[in-house]
């Protein structure tokens, strides 16, 4: 039975989920040879919020290991229908202190941590469910007022409050730059970002690792590898546009 001609359009042969996947690895990996960095050190979180579970399951089986999700209510019915699959899920959205519970409870890394008392929060649910909940600290390096963050000034005092907290792990931090038309104008705000985290690792707070730094989306996730990103969070480039 034919597809309907959006979809068949969607999925011919050189634009499949497949065939996207490939070509975001191949361009990340690109990326980092040209920087002089292993392309292993980078990691492709699939960002896939409003998609559905249909789709990211052949995003799964196209080889992606990493999913990231914006909203709780969403990803946790995602997470339950795609259970079986070996995937390590990302909370990369906004997250309120009264939703901490459940971020704790369905994802393994938060890249939003952006105050000290979502931090006591998260630090309360992980200690509830006798784990270590891994988060990086989310830094509004543009200033922006339409973004969530901690002020760049302020990224050394979260992370030693953090260190603090038994029940969480800090890895590193993260960023969502000003958007610029030309991908080359963000370096300069990764490199800060990169230039925080070398600064905190200097401070040698206990139990806090800089190992990973989260930044670099479909239309600037070159420059951030330049800069040091581990983790680059693309959705458009391999679902397409958001619904």
């Amino acid at each position: 039975r034919p597809m309907c001609g959006r979809r068949e359009q969607f999925m011919s042969d050189d634009n499949t989920i497949q065939t996207r996947v490939e070509r975001i690895k191949e361009r990340i990996r690109e990326a980092a040879l040209a920087c002089g960095r292993s392309p292993d050190a980078v990691r492709l979180v699939a960002v896939s919020k409003t998609k559905t579970a249909a789709l990211m399951e052949e995003g799964i089986l196209a080889g992606i290991t990493d999913l990231g999700e914006n909203y709780i209510q969403e990803a946790r019915q995602k997470i339950q229908v795609l259970s079986s699959h070996p995937v390590t899920w990302h909370f990369i959205g906004h997250l309120q202190s009264n939703k901490a519970k459940y971020a704790v409870e369905l994802f393994d890394l938060i890249h939003t941590l952006d105050s000290a008392k979502l931090a006591r929060e998260l630090n309360k649910c992980a200690a509830a469910r006798g784990l270590i909940q891994k988060v990086l600290i989310q830094v509004n390096i543009g200033q922006e007022a339409t973004k969530s963050g901690v002020r760049p000034e302020e990224t050394i005092k979260l992370a030693a409050a953090v260190a603090a907290l038994e029940n969480l792990s800090l890895r590193g931090l993260m960023t969502l730059p000003p958007v610029f038309n030309a991908p080359a104008e963000a370096r300069p705000f990764f490199a800060a970002v990169r230039r925080l985290a070398e600064e905190i690792d200097r401070r040698e707070l206990p139990g806090v690792s800089m190992a990973e730094l989260s930044m670099g989306m479909t239309g600037d996730f070159e420059a951030a590898i330049a800069e040091g990103a581990t983790l680059v969070r693309i959705g458009t480039a391999i679902f397409g546009e958001r619904q």
